[in-house]
């Protein structure tokens, strides 16, 4: 059942990294410098060209051994320190007016020392109800376990939710739950994979995040729209 026909928007659930948070250079530069510490020929262009929130799929392309799996994790860690990340443009903002009326919840691939530590830095901790991060589930996205994870410690159904993201995985993950799913372009390289994927809404810009929500909640959205800038 449609948001906005029968039911009212109870939750808005977020992807973090390239949704919330504009990581990807700290991203990409851990990841090169893991794969030069490795003695892999991989550059910025094959990270792109391949590039995943699963990281294991990224290893797997880079012909990374599994073996070697837990050393590309903590070179990626040590790399990935050094380099600060920022808040999307307009994220604290797009939250705090969310935060007014709905249930906010985290759910992200990212390991959830890091994330956790990114919420502290941003005064974002209690922002969220429910924080879904890698590892809390065996499965990771696109599998629909931690979407589930969070729906069931918000005490939220599929049909009041929605899930914002900014890859084809969030968008897979949220259909294979029966949840409406709002994609954002952001930072990383995956607008190609997420046009393919043929969202049912496209946001350009976070910012525009809280009026389209209102429409979508008046039953104002439909189907295959596509927002203005």
């Amino acid at each position: 059942m449609p948001i906005g026909v029968e039911r009212p928007l109870a939750g808005v659930l977020f992807d973090w990294d390239g949704t919330l948070i504009d990581s990807y250079d700290a991203d990409s530069q851990a990841y090169l410098a893991m794969f030069q510490e490795l003695g892999l020929g991989w550059g910025l262009k094959e990270l792109e060209l391949h590039y995943s929130p699963d990281w294991y799929s990224v290893y797997q392309a880079a012909g990374i051994p599994k073996e070697h799996w837990e050393k590309a994790d903590r070179l990626w860690r040590e790399a990935y320190a050094k380099h600060p990340s920022k808040l999307v443009k307009g994220a604290r903002q797009v939250l705090r007016r969310l935060g007014r009326r709905h249930v906010l919840g985290l759910v992200t691939s990212g390991d959830r020392e890091r994330v956790c530590r990114q919420l502290r830095e941003f005064n974002l901790t209690r922002t969220f109800r429910v924080q879904v991060c890698g590892g809390d589930t065996l499965e990771k996205k696109p599998h629909p376990a931690p979407l589930l994870k969070a729906l069931q410690e918000v005490g939220l159904e599929a049909g009041e939710c929605v899930y914002v993201g900014d890859t084809a995985e969030d968008l897979e993950m949220a259909r294979k739950v029966g949840m409406q799913s709002i994609a954002v372009l952001g930072p990383f390289p995956t607008e190609a994979r997420l046009r393919a994927a043929k969202p049912e809404f496209l946001l350009e810009r976070l910012e525009i995040l809280p009026e389209f929500l209102e429409k979508l909640d008046r039953g104002d959205g439909r189907k295959g729209r596509r927002p203005k800038r």
